[in-house]
Parts: C-alpha cells; structure tokens; sequence
C-alpha cells in the first residue's frame, strides 16, 4: 500500500510531474540542455524574486550548503542555528576547516536580527548562515528582517538555507539582500529527492573567486561560471529531473501561479495549527512558526510508533520529533501538492486513532 507522505520531504509527486522523469535523455552538451536550463532559470528566477544566477547541482541541498559555506568564507562564518539542520552549516564549516562560531537560539525561539547584528559588530566574520525554515523544529526566521542587518555591513555574505520553503513561502531573494539561497527539489517544489539548486549573487561570485580552495565538484565558481557560459554544467547533471522541475516550475508559475501557491501553504498551516493548538500545542513561537511543516508538542503522551503504525495501514504517514524532539514532538507537513482535502482526511484520522474530539 502506498502511503500518502505528511513528512517533511520527500513530498508526494504529481503523477504527471513524476512522467517526466522518464523522458528520452538528450546530450548534455547540447542546445536541446542549454534551453531546458534556460527555461529552468528563467521560472526559479521569478519563483527566487531574483535576478541571480541560478545553478544546479545534482546532490542534496547539502551538497551546495557545503559549495556555498566553503567557496565564500575567506574569514570566519557566524553560523545561527534554531535546530538540527542550523547545526549542519556548522558541521559542513568544521569538516571543511573554515573557521565558524554556532549562534544557537532558545529551544522553540527564532534567530533575530539582534542576534546577527551583535555578532556582525564585532568585526570578525564575512558570511553568515541562517535557516529560512527549520523542519526540526518547525520554525520560519525573519530573513527580511535579517538581510536588513546584514545590508549594513558590505563585506558580508548573507547564506539562506530555503530547502524545506522556497516554492511554499515567499522568499524575496534580491530585496532581501540573500547572497546565495538554497533549495531541494523533494520539498516544496513537489520532486523526487536528487537535485538541489540555487542562486548565486554576483557579490558571492566575486568573494568566492578570491578563495583558492574551493572544492572541484561543489566550486561555486565553477558552477557560476558555466552556467554564464551557455547554461551548462561542468559535469553531467540529471537530466531526468531537469525535465520534471521544468514541466513543475511551469505549472507553478504559469496555472497555480505564484502567490496563489504560497496563499495555500499559509492557509494549510493556519489550519494544521488551529488543530494542533486545539490537541495539543506548538513547539515554536507564535512569531516564527513555518508555513511548510508543523512541529507540535505530543502533550498527551501517545505512542508516536504505534500512531504512525496505524496511520500506515490507513495509507498516511506522518513524522516523528527531530533528534533530541524524538517522541516529545512529532512533525506534519502541508508541502508541494497537498490540498485541504487531504490535510482534513489525515486530522480525521489521527483523532480517529488517539480518541481526540473532531
């Protein structure tokens, strides 16, 4: 039986989207590829509000996480982390040797502005990283407000990680002064796991260009540079999801449409936490909390195994806490396709099994 996935990625795909993944290959060398990337960018750059390049890479959104952090840093990267994968900018920075300082918020609260700019006054760093949106614990950070901090201090890079939002919430890449903002095609864009993309301002081009060691298959300069070139890649890219992100982004931009998608998400997460909030109760902040994936505090103590277990056998899955949230938090998605009708059938479901009033 498969099981409709409520997780934080991987996401259900269309089947019409899922298709494309089995066009005929064509050369990746050739014109037919510099106009699918063409086309490619050309979406992401207004799905993205920007005018940066876009670049793929054919890894997880941590493979350029890893491009991103090692090509710009030439100083010292202040890392700001409001959960697990805040914390992973600062494992990739250590096992790349870059010099890093971990910024880590109160459990449940956001990274602020004031955090980034005490750090900042100091003098000692030239990027900073910051989560758009943390799946481990459920929260949104304020990237406008933070991008503004950051305007003020001209040798500074600003790394967003977008890979569980961008597609699902409005990220103003360029108004919001983000240098480099990252996402995967298995969240909110709504395609299998195995291609990550993002865009790359000019100023990061420039900062990275002065690092020596960069990496050869993750070189952002690379990678820039080609795309520049004739939209292409220095090494084989996925071909297959090429032309499922092409035939997804069009379908965004051109039937959903771009603020109605982000409309949706708002209103499935203003509804997933009403109902949370009428169960249980929420991990994050009022003022933070994510418009893409729900991280809800298990107040009655259920068996979240066994709650997953059944919910299986009904054909839905759900996620359990992150890490050291394990069992006292589980996790709800509302990514890529998802419609109301399907986030009421899973509530109904839930209630159903753990005997909570509809």
């Amino acid at each position: 039986m498969h099981k409709k996935l409520f997780i934080p990625g991987p996401v259900e795909v269309a089947p019409d989207v899922l298709a494309k993944m089995a066009m005929p290959m064509i050369g990746h060398r050739s014109k037919d590829a510099t106009n699918l990337q063409q086309s490619i960018s050309e979406n992401l750059q207004k799905l993205m509000f920007t005018e940066s390049t876009i670049v793929l890479s054919t890894s997880s959104g941590t493979g350029l996480m890893e491009a991103a952090i090692r090509g710009c840093t030439k100083k010292r990267a202040a890392v700001f982390s409001v959960g697990s994968f805040g914390d992973r900018w600062y494992e990739i920075a250590q096992y790349n040797n870059i010099e890093a300082d971990k910024f880590t918020s109160e459990p449940g609260q956001p990274t602020t502005p004031e955090m980034v700019e005490a750090a900042l006054q100091t003098g000692k760093y030239d990027v900073v990283t910051v989560q758009h949106n943390e799946t481990s614990s459920g929260i949104m950070n304020p990237v406008q407000a933070i991008g503004e901090v950051i305007k003020k201090y001209d040798d500074v890079l600003f790394l967003v990680d977008a890979v569980s939002s961008l597609g699902g919430a409005k990220i103003e890449v360029d108004n919001w002064g983000v240098d480099i903002c990252i996402t995967s095609t298995q969240k909110c864009l709504g395609l299998p796991p195995g291609m990550s993309l993002c865009s790359v301002s000019e100023r990061a081009y420039e900062a990275a260009k002065l690092n020596e060691f960069r990496g050869f298959y993750l070189d952002i300069v690379k990678l820039y540079e080609q795309v520049k070139k004739n939209y292409q890649y220095p090494s084989t890219p996925s071909l297959s999801h090429m032309f499922a992100l092409d035939y997804q982004l069009d379908k965004i931009v051109n039937q959903e449409g771009i603020e109605n998608r982000f409309d949706r998400h708002a209103k499935l997460a203003d509804m997933l936490r009403a109902w949370a909030e009428k169960h249980f109760s929420l991990f994050a902040a009022p003022e933070c909390r994510s418009n893409t994936v729900t991280c809800i505090n298990n107040t009655i103590g259920f068996d979240f195994a066994d709650l997953n277990k059944q919910l299986g056998e009904r054909g839905y899955t759900i996620s359990n806490g992150y890490g050291k949230y394990k069992d006292i938090t589980f996790r709800i998605a509302n990514m890529a396709e998802c419609t109301e009708a399907d986030l009421r059938d899973l509530l109904a479901n839930i209630e159903d099994i753990l005997g909570l009033e509809a």
